[in-house]
């Protein structure tokens, strides 16, 4: 006797006619749906065009002049890389989670997604979105991932679409290189270029299987699985695909076990725009570039603006990276010293006595007070407010400090924060090799390279002689150093000579020892209009009146204007226009934009190589000598030290025959300064900068800066420079009438 509950054959037989007939009405379903969703009526498809230019925020990347990335303009930290650049084990790790039938399918893996549907029915959730599915959900779907499934059915049929348009257009070599070029992997890391610089500090060539493991387990969940945030689940979710890599055969079983048994081994390094080499600059190059495009109406094809932050950019520039890294580390070396030395100088004084009113203007420019006002607070509300402790983070040259103390207080902190900045460029061809606009981008994002401009102070005293030297003085002509008082120029001037050195003493030796009354005395044989038309022509471009009083540094300039003006003595009379960014290409290596310097022909060859000799001799016998006795530096250097009224601002321009160098130190107000003259001089606030960074360089043979000395015109020179076979020919009294001023 058959048993009731035993199927008959016959059943059996219906029960598959009416299973093939569901799964034919269900494959006939998707296909109507699927052509319903070509023709657009689930909403617009991407065009052939879109497929060959997918949308996607990409990074502009930012070139050294030695081929290293300074760093990035970003919204999303996005670079692409090549399918070649892509280590194995990173696709290996990827198809192995994602798609192990991706090289068999041809964007939908039919043959998962039935399968997808059966575990899903017995409550086995999986997804079953391709790689390929999952590339066009990131490149052309706007819009977030829907939640109802109403809202999901045609954006899934969207996305099936496009995956087999991709299919077709590309190979798979290149899909699961977009893949990767566009996914997110948390902590601001947008592709896998950013992933493996971001978590490894490497290239994703040189990804291990366990390191490639990790990153693709973060596309599960950036924040679920990070490295960073939750290291134990993203281990576990690491070992559980070197698995998968193992069963598939990617890996070996001993290499499984043996990255199995690993750490993660980060090595992070986050990517900020406060963080990296040249911050500074990174920030004035942006501005550059944007109104370099605006002024030149570089745009894309459609009309629309190049976004520095979204089009991924090639950015080249002049920088060097390691004569930057040499620059920032001299500078934080010294300046830490610097503070310490001011700090002490200052203990147990009230620097702001007198000066209240720094204070007062510190406390109306902070962002604390805008708020304040903006919440309509009274004046004295506000003033409570400044004066109630409350907890903060401040700058220290130990690290950032976590304290508590009242917001005016912190104003004065800050107010006795020593800044300081320096540039490095190349005097022949203008090319700026380093840029430290400020002491830390975080805390203090004002650049003092090329927006800041200060008092220069003695490092103007040049410009002067130069004048003298064109116009028939040699370096060795004596002039007796006594108070000198210049007239015919407006009101009569008469410099204070602090330091002075008594007796006659060579034009060399004046320059040499910054002795300001033989320097009113060359100022008044030349006249202030030519030295200030002089100080034009050598590209400052701040103003520059024609006052006797410029030629002690009067006015104010930038380090990189100063810098650019002191090449002009190395490069043989000929003024090169500092340059930091060469060319510009679009992602695809087209040229945007190239940028050569200006040149002026600003000095005759002759002067300009007497101006070494007599730069030469700061550093000889002058301010400049703590080169020679402190820090070891006996080749052929000049330089000139400067410093400004009161000790407000200190200054050293240093040249060789390759690199010539302007440091400036200075606190944010210039009524804060050392109060004595030995500590507040350029000679120990800026030079020492100077000094440690040249040291870097010489001892860098790759960098290939020489110490030889500066070269002689072609020429020939004709002024004499040896002292020992000069006499004046005539005295003070006649030199109008000889040299025919």
């Amino acid at each position: 006797m058959q048993n009731k509950d035993t199927l008959t054959k016959s059943d059996i037989q219906r029960l598959n006619k009416v299973f093939w007939k569901i799964l034919i009405s269900i494959f006939l379903f998707i296909t109507l749906i699927i052509t319903s969703a070509a023709f657009g009526l689930f909403g617009d498809l991407p065009s052939f065009r879109d497929l060959e230019n997918p949308k996607s925020n990409q990074a502009s990347v930012i070139y050294s002049g030695d081929k290293v990335e300074l760093g990035n303009y970003f919204v999303q930290n996005r670079s692409n890389v090549r399918f070649q650049d892509i280590s194995p084990n990173v696709i290996n790790a990827l198809i192995a989670t994602e798609d192990i039938r991706f090289k068999e399918h041809s964007g939908i893996d039919f043959k998962r997604t039935f399968s997808i549907i059966l575990y899903n029915l017995i409550g086995k959730k999986q997804g079953a979105s391709t790689i390929t599915q999952q590339l066009a959900l990131n490149l052309f779907s706007d819009e977030p991932r829907a939640k109802s499934v109403w809202q999901r059915i045609p954006q899934k049929l969207r996305e099936l679409i496009v995956a087999v348009k991709l299919e077709r257009n590309y190979t798979k070599e290149e899909i699961i290189t977009m893949y990767l070029n566009t996914v997110d992997f948390g902590n601001n890391s947008y592709g896998i270029k950013a992933a493996a610089r971001t978590y490894f500090n490497t290239t994703p060539a040189k990804l291990n299987p366990a390191q490639a493991a990790t990153l693709i387990g973060i596309l599960r969940g950036v924040t679920y699985y990070s490295p960073t945030r939750n290291p134990e689940r993203s281990l576990g979710r690491r070992n559980l695909i070197l698995g998968k890599m193992d069963n598939a055969g990617f890996i070996s079983v001993e290499d499984y076990e043996k990255y199995k048994a690993q750490d993660l081994g980060l090595n992070f390094n986050p990517t900020n725009h406060n963080e990296g080499l040249a911050t500074y600059f990174r920030t004035i190059l942006k501005q550059d570039i944007q109104k370099t495009f605006k002024d030149r109406a570089i745009t894309k094809a459609d009309g629309t603006p190049y976004d520095l932050d979204r089009d991924g950019l090639r950015i080249y520039t002049t920088i060097n990276s390691k004569m930057q890294r040499f620059a920032e580390e001299a500078q934080r070396e010294y300046m830490k010293e610097l503070q310490q030395q001011f700090n002490q100088h200052w203990k147990g004084r009230n620097p702001f006595k007198g000066n209240e009113n720094l204070l007062i203007q510190g406390m109306k420019r902070s962002d604390r007070y805008a708020a304040l006002k903006e919440d309509n607070k009274t004046d004295e509300e506000i003033k409570k407010d400044f004066n109630t402790p409350t907890k903060m983070q401040i700058f220290s040259w130990r690290g950032d400090i976590d304290t508590v103390m009242t917001p005016m207080d912190s104003i004065k902190y800050y107010k006795m924060i020593l800044r300081n900045s320096m540039m490095a460029m190349n005097p022949i061809n203008g090319e700026i090799e380093a840029w430290v606009g400020g002491i830390d981008f975080e805390h203090f994002k004002y650049d003092q390279v090329k927006m800041g401009t200060r008092q220069v102070g003695s490092t103007a005293k040049p410009f002067t002689y130069t004048l003298g030297i064109e116009n028939g003085l040699s370096p060795c002509y004596k002039v007796n150093n006594v108070p000198y008082t210049v007239k015919g120029y407006g009101e009569d001037w008469t410099p204070r000579g602090e330091g002075s050195v008594p007796g006659y003493l060579t034009l060399r030796t004046a320059l040499a020892k910054s002795q300001n009354y033989i320097t009113a005395w060359v100022m008044q044989q030349v006249g202030p209009t030519a030295v200030a038309t002089l100080i034009k022509r050598m590209g400052i471009t701040t103003p520059v009146p024609p006052y006797p009083s410029i030629a002690l540094g009067s006015f104010e300039a930038s380090v990189f204007d100063m810098t650019g003006a002191y090449c002009t003595f190395v490069n043989h009379g000929v003024w090169t226009e500092p340059i930091y960014l060469t060319r510009i290409e679009d992602k695809n290596g087209n040229l945007l934009y190239e940028r050569k310097p200006r040149v002026v022909q600003a000095l005759n060859e002759e002067t300009a190589y007497v101006m070494t000799y007599m730069l030469k001799g700061v550093v000889e016998e002058g301010t400049g000598i703590r080169l020679r006795y402190k820090y070891g530096l006996n080749n052929p250097i000049g330089g000139k030290t400067g410093t400004t009224n009161d000790n407000s601002d200190g200054w050293f321009m240093g040249v060789t025959p390759q690199l010539v160098a302007g440091v400036w130190t200075g606190c944010e107000d210039r009524a804060i300064h050392f109060r004595t003259t030995n500590l507040g001089e350029g000679a120990n606030t800026a030079l020492p900068i100077f000094a440690l960074f040249l040291k870097k360089v010489y001892a860098d043979p790759s960098l290939g800066i020489k110490k030889g000395d500066f070269s002689p015109p072609k020429g020939g020179n004709t002024i004499t420079l040896d002292c020992n076979q000069y006499q004046n020919k005539a005295d003070s009294s006649k030199l109008d009438d000889r040299l025919g001023f």
